[in-house]
C-alpha cells in the first residue's frame, strides 16, 4: 500500500473547527475511501450505495445521527443527496459530531453541497499517485517530496549537475518508469500483478467510468458518440480544442461536444488549460488545451500497450505537476502560452507576483534551442519569470542562463 500526502492533512483538518464536515471527492478508484478509512480509523463506516442501508439512513432525525453515528464516514453520497441535508442539519444543531462525504461523481455532489453546505465544510480532491507517493512502499514510510514541491513550499533547492550522481535515481526512475506505462492508479501501483493484469484493469475502468460515472453525470439513450469523443480526445491529448472542428469530424452537435469535454474535466479524466492572456477575460474564450490527466487511461482507451507520442509525453508531465501542486494546496494558476508568432509554452504556473515556466520535451537529450522558447518571456507576460524549466528525459542538468535550467523529468518530479 501505498502512503498518500493528504492523508495527513485529513487528519489535521478534521481536528480542526473547519474540519467538522469534509468533502472527499475525485475519480474512481483513486483511493478515496482506503485513504479516509487510514486517516480516520475511529470514524464508522456508512456505504450509501447499499439501497437498503440508505433507506434507513434518510429517516433519521438530526438526534438521532447524533447519537448512533456522532464520527461517520458517509461513501458515495451522491447516490443520496437527501443525506447531505441531513448533515447540514445535524451540523446546524450540535458541536460534536464529525462526518467526511465520499462521492466520484463531482458533478452531483459539488452541486448540492454548493447549495446545501457552503460555508460548513472543507472540500478535498483526490487524484491518482503522484511519483513520490508510488515510490512509497507503506503507509508508514515518509513521503519525500520532489524538487518541485519545495519549489512550492519555497524550500531551498539544488540541482545536481546529472541525474546520475542522485542518489535516490533507482527509486525515482522506477517509479517514473511505472508511471508512464501504467498511470497512477493505486490498485495497479503495486508489483504483485502482472502486465496483462493491469492493463485488464485499466479496460475494466473505462468500462466502468462510461456505464457509472457518464450515466450519473446525464442520461444518455446512446453512448456512442461520447466514446467517439473519448477515443478522439485521447489521440489527440495535448492539442488544442476546437470544438467546431471536432464537431464536423464526429458528427457531433457543437454544443453536444463542448458539453462532453465539460464531462472529462469535472470526472476528473483531463485536465482543460485555458491560453494566457494579459486580459484575464480574454482567457475565457481563446482555444484551450486538454491533457488526459492518466496516462493508463489512455492506453486503455486506445487499447495500446506501451510507447508514447510527444504529446502523450507532454500531458503525463503537466498531469504529474497538476497533481503535485493540488496535493500542496498551491493557488497556482495553470495555463499555456501561444502567440500569433509561434512561441509557446507548454506550461505557465502564475502566482501573484511571478511565473513558473515549462517546455517539456520527450528526448533523451536537449540543448539550448530546446529551450528558445522561454527566453524573453517578460516581454510578454505582465510578471516576472522566477524560474524557467526544460524537462525531458537527459540525464545531464543544464543551466543557459540564471533562471533557465534543463533537468531530468524524474529528478526534478520523483
Amino acid at each position: 500500500m501505498k502512503n498518500r500526502k493528504l492523508l495527513s492533512y485529513i487528519q489535521q483538518k478534521s481536528q480542526s473547527k473547519f474540519g467538522r464536515i469534509l468533502v472527499i471527492t475525485g475519480a474512481r478508484q483513486t483511493g478515496k475511501t482506503t485513504l479516509v478509512k487510514q486517516a480516520l480509523p475511529d470514524y464508522e463506516y456508512l456505504s450509501i450505495e447499499d439501497p437498503v442501508s440508505r433507506s434507513t439512513y434518510t429517516q433519521f432525525t438530526a438526534q438521532q445521527w447524533l447519537n448512533l453515528y456522532p464520527k461517520a464516514l458517509l461513501d458515495e453520497i451522491q447516490k443520496e443527496p437527501v443525506l447531505i441535508e441531513s448533515i447540514k442539519s445535524v451540523y446546524d444543531q450540535f458541536e460534536e459530531p464529525r462526518y467526511v462525504l465520499l462521492g466520484s461523481s463531482q458533478l452531483l455532489l459539488m452541486e448540492k453541497v454548493k447549495e446545501s453546505l457552503a460555508g460548513r465544510c472543507t472540500i478535498v480532491d483526490i487524484y491518482p499517485l503522484t511519483l513520490p507517493e508510488l515510490k512509497t512502499k507503506s503507509w508508514n514510510e515518509p513521503i519525500q517530496n520532489s524538487l518541485f514541491q519545495k519549489l512550492l513550499q519555497d524550500e531551498e533547492t539544488n540541482f545536481l549537475p546529472s541525474f546520475l550522481l542522485d542518489k535516490n535515481r533507482a527509486e525515482k526512475l522506477e517509479a517514473y518508469s511505472h508511471y508512464l506505462k501504467y498511470g497512477g492508479f493505486p490498485a495497479i501501483s503495486e508489483n504483485d500483478s502482472t502486465e496483462n493484469e493491469k492493463f485488464d484493469w485499466l479496460h475494466n475502468y473505462v468500462r466502468t467510468y462510461l456505464e457509472r460515472d457518464i450515466r450519473d453525470l446525464a442520461t444518455f439513450r446512446d453512448l456512442d458518440p461520447f466514446i467517439k469523443l473519448q477515443h478522439y480526445l485521447a489521440l489527440n491529448t495535448g492539442n488544442l480544442i476546437n470544438a467546431s472542428s471536432i464537431a464536423n469530424q464526429l458528427g457531433i452537435n457543437i454544443k453536444t461536444v463542448q458539453r462532453y469535454i465539460k464531462y472529462f474535466e469535472i470526472s476528473y479524466q483531463a485536465i482543460v488549460l485555458s491560453s494566457w492572456s494579459r486580459n484575464q477575460n480574454k482567457r475565457l474564450v481563446k482555444s484551450s488545451k486538454i491533457h488526459y490527466a492518466d496516462q493508463g487511461i489512455i492506453q486503455a482507451v486506445l487499447r495500446k500497450r506501451g510507447g508514447m507520442t510527444g504529446s502523450e509525453y507532454e500531458s503525463a508531465i503537466i498531469a504529474e505537476i497538476f497533481k503535485q501542486a493540488k496535493n500542496e494546496h498551491s493557488l497556482a494558476q495553470f495555463s499555456f502560452l501561444r502567440t500569433h508568432d509561434g512561441k509557446e509554452i507548454d506550461l505557465l504556473l502564475e502566482f501573484p507576483n511571478y511565473y513558473y515556466a515549462f517546455e517539456i520535451k520527450m528526448a533523451s537529450r536537449v540543448s539550448k534551442i530546446d529551450a528558445k522558447h522561454l527566453f524573453g518571456l517578460e516581454e510578454i507576460l505582465d510578471k516576472p519569470v522566477k524560474k524557467a524549466f526544460l524537462l525531458s528525459n537527459d540525464e545531464e542538468t543544464k543551466h543557459f542562463d540564471n533562471k533557465t535550467v534543463a533537468l531530468h523529468a524524474a529528478m526534478f518530479l520523483g
